[in-house]
C-alpha cells in the first residue's frame, strides 16, 4: 500500500496541516502516559494534556472558541480494523511519526464502504493535523513497533463519551456507538463482534 505525506496533494481532501501551534510541552507530557502492552487505549480527556499551553489554544484557534477536549490514543497498531467519523473535524498530534488510514464519507454506498478506497497518510512528529469531519478514520498505525504511537486527538467537548439513548429512526442512527461517533466496523474487527455495524468490505488493510 502507498503512504502519502500530509503535504502530498493527495491529503488535500482529507484535512490540512495547522501552522503556528507550538506542540513541543504538548509531546513531553504525552511521553510520560506508559504505552499499553499490546493493543491500544483512548481516553477523550486526560488531565495533564489539558494543562499544557497548547490546550486554550486549539479551543480557540483550531475551534473558534468552541468547548473541546484534549485526549489521546496510543499503544501499537497497523491494521484498519474501522473507520468512524464525527460531526466536527479532529486535531491529531503525534510524539513520533504515525500513518493515518483515511477515506470519505461520501465514498460510502449502502451502509458500506470498499476498504480499496482508504488511502494512508503519513503524519511527522509534533505536526498538527486536521482531519476533517467528511473524513473516515480511527486508530492511528505506528511507523516504529517498539515505539508505538501517541496520538494527541481533540475534539468538540463530549465526543467519544456515554451514547445518547434514543430510538433509532433512520439507517445512520444505528451506526452511532459513542457521543458524536458513528461506525463502521470490518467483519473481523473486535467492534464487530461486539454489536458494532457492519460497513466495511473487503481487505482489513495491515500496513505492516
Amino acid at each position: 500500500m502507498k503512504i502519502y505525506s500530509i503535504y502530498d496533494a493527495e491529503f488535500k481532501p482529507y484535512g490540512q496541516v495547522l501552522e503556528g501551534y507550538d506542540t513541543k510541552q504538548l509531546c513531553q507530557a504525552m511521553l510520560k502516559i506508559d504505552l499499553p502492552q499490546e493493543g491500544t487505549a483512548y481516553e477523550p480527556g486526560i488531565d495533564s494534556l489539558e494543562a499544557t499551553g497548547i490546550y486554550p489554544v486549539f479551543r480557540d484557534r483550531a475551534y473558534g472558541g468552541m468547548p473541546v477536549q484534549l485526549g489521546m490514543c496510543w499503544g501499537h497498531n497497523t491494521k484498519l480494523n474501522c473507520l468512524e467519523y464525527h460531526r466536527d473535524s479532529e486535531v491529531n498530534v503525534g510524539t513520533h511519526d504515525f500513518v493515518l488510514l483515511l477515506a470519505k464519507q461520501d465514498q460510502i454506498e449502502g451502509g458500506v464502504l470498499d476498504t480499496a478506497l482508504v488511502k494512508a497518510f503519513r503524519v511527522p512528529a509534533g505536526v498538527p493535523v486536521e482531519v476533517y469531519a467528511t473524513s473516515l478514520h480511527y486508530a492511528p498505525c505506528h511507523v516504529d513497533a517498539e515505539a508505538g504511537f501517541r496520538v494527541a486527538v481533540v475534539l468538540p467537548k463530549g465526543t467519544n463519551t456515554a451514547k445518547p439513548d434514543f430510538a433509532p429512526a433512520g439507517e445512520e442512527d444505528r451506526w452511532m456507538t459513542a457521543r458524536n461517533k458513528w461506525l463502521l466496523a470490518h467483519p473481523e474487527s473486535s467492534e464487530a463482534k461486539s454489536g458494532a455495524h457492519i460497513g466495511l468490505k473487503g481487505e482489513n488493510i495491515d500496513i505492516a
